[in-house]
């Protein structure tokens, strides 16, 4: 854990007793809506259905120092790294924890530090520079000028030799840029410690053999040839404290430091990290306050309005350069659209029963054709536990730009689909109808849009989460009246034809099409024996479900959003998946070690 204070006057961290534990099962129930590490090898005592992670861990860390913790993959690492960071919570609280020798609480570390994970958590169709920017707007908001924050930008891409690629996007870049981009991110703020979980990853092997040779030269030891480096020093742990005893039985302080290398040699790690400390903006100016346990500045650096802009503008990136999110899905509503209308093609006043069926396999498709964003959003909800965990922004600001940014986007794709098959179909020939119908269209495509944000906000992979929803829209259908009427469901099941996704829509495009103007949809023997109104009032519908039926439309839509920005505070809160993304990353390394 390189713990590298980013300014002169960096803080000075101190924990004591520090433990971390957890309840677990001998007989664990079967897991679906959760992950399980269970692959990860357990090197943990369980006492009492208690594993204890962590146990009485005493650490500190002072301004200038680079740290390390190495141990065997499942150790803790990780765990501490986290609970450093402010990311998890110990349990219980530890006995004494100092930021420059005031106490604080365990949350208020995350508001001090840059914390780089194992995983390279980016979004993936944003360049280099993008991505730098954004975080840097998130993480500085007001506190530094455009200009500024341009030149700060700037620096830290020669910094971390990133200028040749700053215009590629990071589904191009290498592992090791990818790695470097990851450290800006959270360098660009100038956090007063950066803590970095195997940073090594991402960095070319001379910079990291030099710092572990030049650990290894204090104590007589020469790292053998075709050993790996972290292990060597593990197994050497023996050797390295039989040299501080005799150091201490010689009355020496320290060990003599290793000789500097020369200056036409690659920099080291330690030298890459002290590039964080030229300051583009005035020495001067305060860009984070130290918090204290009483109080201190602001948790987030800008407004939730501001909050929302800045989200915003990336949502729009992100959704405009995804293909099967946006280009790929306009031409297939405009093909499905051309395809419903011919094969619906000018259907006569007397082609009720036909109707009918158009609107009901119209909202079947329209409806059950948005599982696509359900990865897409997965992995923002990734994105969005790393960055709200460090204050970058608020969850709800993330909510509402994820609800704003994705109203355009659907009104295009109801424009491309509504015309061709309501004008080919011959429906109701007059704007007022077309209008309405292309509102509700849009409307539908925001609800499903609304209900994949909620079950995205809860499942776990893509695999459960697209289940569900397949089960829920199924359900739905089921229950809109179209295949049995409410008059003949059982009791038990009303309520479902009321929650429906599919009822209130449907009766509102029945309601436009053959409402009003004394329109005849039967005919018997050449004379008319019912209009659309008498139809409509047998079934129990009017024009007072024109707008009702919208106003529950934006009511389910505004209970989905709102549902799924509860589970997404609930999660980010309880730092649940935060520990998913340890868990996950801990199994799927084959790394020994936390450099």
């Amino acid at each position: 854990m390189p713990t590298k204070k980013a300014r002169a006057g960096g803080c000075d961290i101190q924990a004591t007793g520090i433990n971390y534990r957890i309840a677990v099962s001998t007989h664990p129930p079967l897991k679906v809506w959760s992950r399980s590490d269970d692959d990860a090898q357990d090197h943990h005592q369980i006492i009492n259905g208690v594993r204890h992670v962590l146990r009485n861990v005493t650490c500190r860390a002072r301004p200038g120092e680079l740290l390390a913790i190495v141990g065997p993959s499942g150790a803790g690492k990780s765990t501490l790294l986290e609970i450093l960071a402010g990311r998890l919570s110990p349990s219980p609280p530890p006995d004494l924890l100092l930021i420059d020798g005031a106490a604080t609480a365990s949350a208020d570390l995350r508001r001090v530090s840059g914390y780089v994970t194992q995983r390279d958590v980016l979004f993936p169709l944003l360049t280099v520079r993008e991505t730098l920017l954004f975080s840097a707007r998130l993480r500085l908001g007001a506190a530094l000028p455009a200009k500024d924050m341009d030149a700060r930008v700037d620096t830290l891409l020669d910094d971390l030799t990133l200028r040749r690629v700053a215009a590629t996007r990071i589904k191009d870049l290498s592992g090791g840029e990818r790695r470097r981009v990851s450290i800006g991110v959270e360098a660009v703020h100038d956090p007063a410690v950066l803590i970095l979980d195997e940073p090594t990853s991402g960095l070319d092997s001379a910079s990291a053999l030099q710092i572990l040779r030049s650990l290894l030269a204090d104590a007589g030891l020469r790292l053998p040839p075709h050993v790996d480096a972290v292990e060597f020093s593990i197994d050497s742990v023996d050797a390295l404290r039989a040299h501080h005893r005799l150091i201490s039985a010689d009355g020496l302080q320290q060990a003599p430091p290793p000789q500097p290398a020369p200056a036409s040699s690659r920099c080291t790690l330690q030298q890459l990290f002290q590039l964080h400390s030229k300051q583009v903006a005035d020495e001067d100016t305060p860009i984070m306050a130290v918090p204290t346990a009483t109080g201190g500045s602001s948790r987030y650096a800008n407004s939730r309005a501001r909050e929302v802009a800045v989200l915003t503008q990336r949502f729009f990136k992100n959704v405009a350069r995804t293909r099967q999110l946006f280009a790929c899905r306009t031409v297939c509503m405009l093909v499905a659209g051309l395809a419903l209308g011919s094969i619906f093609y000018d259907l006569g006043e007397d082609k009720v029963v036909e109707r009918v069926g158009l609107f009901a396999f119209l909202l079947t498709f329209l409806l059950s054709s948005t599982t696509e964003a359900l990865p897409i959003f997965l992995q923002e909800r990734e994105i969005l536990a790393k960055e709200t965990s460090s204050g970058a922004y608020r969850v709800s600001s993330y909510a509402v730009a994820n609800a704003v940014v994705f109203l355009p986007f659907h009104l295009a794709l109801a424009v491309v689909f509504a015309a061709p098959v309501y004008w080919l179909a011959g429906l109701r020939r007059t704007a007022a109808a077309f209008g309405y119908f292309l509102l509700v269209v849009w409307l539908i495509l925001y609800t499903a849009n609304s209900v994949v944000v909620c079950f995205a906000a809860a499942a776990p992979d893509f695999v459960v989460g697209n289940a569900a929803i397949q089960g829920v829209m199924g359900s739905f259908f089921l229950f809109s009246g179209y295949f049995i009427a409410r008059s003949a469901m059982p009791g038990c099941w009303v309520f479902m034809h009321y929650l429906s996704l599919f009822k209130w829509p449907f009766e509102a495009l029945l309601v436009n099409e053959f409402a009003g103007g004394g329109r005849c949809v039967v005919r018997v023997l050449g004379a008319c024996v019912a209009t659309g109104d008498e139809v409509l009032r047998r079934e129990g519908l009017g024009e007072e479900c024109r707008w009702r039926n919208v106003g529950v439309m934006v009511a389910f839509m505004a209970a989905y959003r709102v549902l799924g920005y509860a589970v997404l505070r609930v999660r980010c809160n309880r730092g649940g998946m935060a520990m998913a993304m340890a868990a996950a990353s801990k199994a799927s390394s084959s790394s020994s070690s936390s450099v």
